[in-house]
């Protein structure tokens, strides 16, 4: 008579250490995939020996309320083209206009600080900020 019970031994690999091992392995491959885009070309670009930069020398912004300013001094639409005028009159070479347009502003003004610009043959380069 055999009163023994029969005791089974249970084969357990304990893995504690090797969840956190790959959970590591994880966030590294998903930092180095978001790093490495494979999709882009790369150029080696041409540098020049001089600084090419133009200068900016006339800032015109318009804030979302559609206030047009003229540097820091607030005009109006109809203003901008002889005060522009009287600027440009004491310049030799080609003038530079920077808009500075907050994205709630309305298109008309502008439309209409660029087509100032254009009309008295001055570079006009447009900067949209949002907020």
């Amino acid at each position: 008579m055999n009163i023994r019970r029969k005791i089974k031994a249970h084969a357990e690999v304990h893995t504690g250490a090797l969840n956190d091992i790959l959970f590591i392995l994880l966030l590294f491959f998903l930092i180095v995939s978001t790093l490495a885009n494979p999709n882009v070309v790369k150029v080696n670009n041409p540098k020049g020996k001089n600084d090419t930069k133009v200068k900016q020398s006339i800032v015109i912004s318009i804030d979302k309320t559609n206030q047009m300013y003229l540097q820091q001094r607030a005009v109006t639409p109809e203003e901008l083209e002889a005060e522009l005028q009287t600027i440009f009159a004491n310049t030799t070479d080609t003038p530079v206009i920077a808009l500075n347009v907050d994205t709630e502003a309305m298109y008309g003004n502008f439309f209409k600080a660029l087509n100032i610009g254009k009309k008295l043959n001055a570079k006009v380069v447009a900067n949209i900020n949002g907020n």
